[in-house]
Order: C-alpha cells, then structure tokens, then sequence
C-alpha cells in the first residue's frame, strides 16, 4: 500500500535528499564555470549544432574519471596528490601539481575578468573594479565561511543557466538536425575546429576537478565520526561507494545536460543569425534575449557570476589541497586559517597570480576559451597518473571497477588524441 506523504513530510525528504548530495553533485555544479559557459557558447555560435555530440561523449567518460577520483579518496583517506606521492617519484608529482597550479591560476584569472566584465554589463561600472572585490570576496570567504554553507547560497545563482533551457521553447528549432549533431560525429579537419573541440573536453573533464572531489571525499569523511577510510572499514563499501556511483552519475549529467543546452542556444540563436565568433560577454547574453528580452544580459550575468563565484573556491581549493597534500602539510577548507596556514597562502597566491592576468589586456571571452584549451592539454598526464593509483595495491580490494578502468582509459585516450591532433593542424 502506498502512503502519501503531507506536504511537510515531502519537504522534509526532499531536504534530506538535497543535504545527502555531496562533491559528486558540487563538482558536477562547478564545472559548468564561466569558462565552461564561454567554450559551450563559442562551440554553438561556431559550429552550429555538429558539435553537441562533443557533450554526449564526455558524459559517460566524466563519470568514469570523477568516480575515480572520488573513490581513491574515500578508499584511501587521502587526496589524489597525497596518493601520488606514495606512487611516483618526487619530481614526478611535483611536476603534475606544477601543472595544475598553472592551469587553475590561469581559469581563475579568466574566470574573475569574465565576471568584471558580467558586473559591467548589468552596471555599467568599472570592470577593473568588479572583478577586485570578486577577488577579494571569495578569497575571505574561502578562509572564512564554512564552504559547505557558502556554496548554499551561490547554487541558487546557477539556477539561472536553467534559462538556456528555457530558450529551446520560445524558437522554432530543427530537431532533425539537433538529433544528427548530437549522436553523429562530424569533425572538420582545421586549427580552428580541432583547438574548439580541445577546448569543450578541457573544460568538460578538467584536472582541477579530480583534485577537488577526492579531497571532499576525504573531508566528508574525516567530519562523520561514524566514517573512516574503506581501507581500513570494508563494511562501508557498499554504501559509500554507492553514493559516489548515483550522485556522480547525477552531477555529471546535470553539467553535461546545461553544457548540451548552452550550445544548443547559441546555435540556434547566434549562428543562425550570422554570429559565428563570440568577441564579448555581450554577444553571448544575447543568446538569451528570446526569453529573457532585455533582461538577457541581467540574466547572463548572474548565471556567469554565480557560476563564477561556485568555482573560484574550486579552483583555488584544488591547488591548494594537491600542493598541501603533496607536502604533507595541515589542510583543509574546515580549518581555520591558523591551522593551515602554507595551505591557505597558496590558495592566495592562485587568486592574486590570476588577478594580475585581468591586467594584461586580455579579452574576457577569448581568456576564458583559451584557458579551457589549457586544461585540456594538461590533463592527460594528470589522468595517466590517476589511472595508475586506481589499480595499485594502495586501493586494496577496491582498486577501480572494470567499467572505470575501461572508460577511464577511453577518456585519457581521447583527451591525448583531441591535443595531438590540434598541435598537428595549427
């Protein structure tokens, strides 16, 4: 017999379900950064649809990677760079975290310039300016606020890249051709067309994000006192490696899905109409005016500032959590900044570096697109690195399950092919 339950009791379950989504589902909502919203509005105003399938590949291939990341984690109780340590050489790993830190100061840059650039749009103000204070804010909020409490509050600004959705009902659009572009393959052979392509990967399965959710893992962890490494508590397999499996499932789809819907508007919005290259943030609102009409840019905004304002503590976070792990230093997002210290300085030192790019002149849009491009290329070494400590004896009887490792694989695969064959067209 099936018992309705009273409209509190459902808001009650549904608040319990909201609070049991964990890194898998924050990782899924933080990969879809301002720089994410650029490539996948460039990728649509470029390409049309025949670039959708682009997002229909790395879904399947995003779950792979991010459950492994999470499950060293949580197997382990320890980050993916303080198991890498235990794996590779020094100058190895030193070298992997070296990457990261470059790639992350660099989106963080372009991700603070682009939400300037967002202030300035709706404003009118200085984009200089704007894009200080987002520094300066989520620096302190970072040492500050307890990050789960923090990102509370911001995913209701990422409820805004909904309307990408909404859009697809206010235009007449060719589904035929939506259908075709999505599940069939087409490449053009050319610089230009294979440095895009490099770019949606880079942004879609970027390295910082692997850093990140095996971290939270084992934050998570340490902040339950009934939890412990799976290493060392079998028991608990089941279950936690269950969670990990649904709400990472749940996450990626969720970022695929609005990456998907991005490209699909600027498709049907911007190139239909002639708009093949995205030079400034107000070219990309406009992708939203057939719904939002002049609120376009207001909404664009605070999808781009919300987003930005969720991954910048993502970014940082991940630096300084692979670098703290790799020196074994205290860390953690739930110390307080006296209690870790050198982690909280390289944080710091991410924000300021990509706080200086603002100053160089680049062009918010194209730093963003650019930046994606990076992450794309760095991360194969970082994911071949991942995939060898998946399946060391570190793991124990929870090294990655046959379908990780084979999708796993497939992912770094296409990551190395899709830059091999940028560098060899440009």
């Amino acid at each position: 017999m099936t018992v309705a339950l009273s409209r509190p009791a459902r808001r009650l379950h549904l608040e319990a379900l909201f609070k049991r989504l964990g890194p898998g589902v924050i990782t899924g909502a933080a990969d879809d950064d301002p720089s994410g919203i650029a490539t996948y509005s460039q990728a649509g105003a470029q390409a049309g649809f025949t670039l959708l399938w682009t997002v229909v590949l790395t879904w399947p291939l995003m779950v792979a990677v991010q459950s492994i990341s999470a499950r060293i984690g949580r197997v382990t109780g320890r980050g993916l760079a303080g198991n890498m340590v235990r794996v590779f050489p020094r100058p190895v790993v030193d070298a992997l975290v070296l990457l990261l830190f470059v790639a992350n100061t660099v989106n963080l840059g372009a991700d603070l310039a682009a939400m300037g650039a967002a202030a300035q749009l709706v404003t009118g103000g200085n984009n200089h300016f704007f894009t200080l204070a987002f520094a300066v804010f989520s620096l302190l909020a970072i040492i500050y606020i307890p990050y789960n409490r923090y990102v509370g509050l911001l995913k209701w600004f990422t409820f805004s890249l909904l309307a990408y959705v909404g859009v697809v009902f206010t235009v007449r659009i060719d589904w035929h051709a939506v259908a075709s572009g999505a599940l069939l393959p087409r490449l053009a052979l050319t610089g230009d067309s294979a440095t895009l392509i490099v770019a949606i990967f880079g942004t879609t399965i970027s390295p910082y994000l692997f850093f990140w959710q095996s971290s939270q893992e084992v934050e998570e962890e340490k902040a339950d006192p009934d939890a412990a490494p799976l290493i060392r508590h079998p028991e608990q397999a089941p279950r936690e490696l269950g969670r990990i499996g649904w709400e990472t499932w749940i996450g990626m789809a969720l970022s695929n899905l609005i990456a998907f819907f991005i490209i699909l508007t600027t498709a049907v919005t911007l190139n239909a109409n002639g708009v093949g290259d995205i030079q400034t943030a107000e070219q990309a609102a406009r992708a939203l005016r057939p719904i939002a009409g002049d609120l376009a840019f207001l909404l664009f905004s605070l999808g781009l500032i919300g987003t930005g304002l969720l991954a910048v503590p993502v970014l940082a976070g991940s630096v300084g959590y692979a670098t703290a792990e790799a020196f074994a230093w205290r860390h953690g997002l739930g110390r307080a900044w006296h209690q870790a210290r050198p982690f909280y300085l390289v944080i710091a030192l991410s924000i300021v570096l990509g706080l200086c790019l603002e100053f160089v002149g680049l062009n918010p849009i194209k730093a963003l697109v650019w930046s994606a491009v990076l992450n794309g290329v760095i991360v194969v070494p970082i994911m071949v690195a991942m995939m060898i400590v998946a399946g060391r004896p570190l793991m124990g009887a929870f090294v990655a399950a046959r379908w990780q490792r084979v999708l796993g694989w497939a992912a770094t695969a296409v990551m190395a092919a899709a830059g091999v064959a940028m560098f060899v067209l440009m």
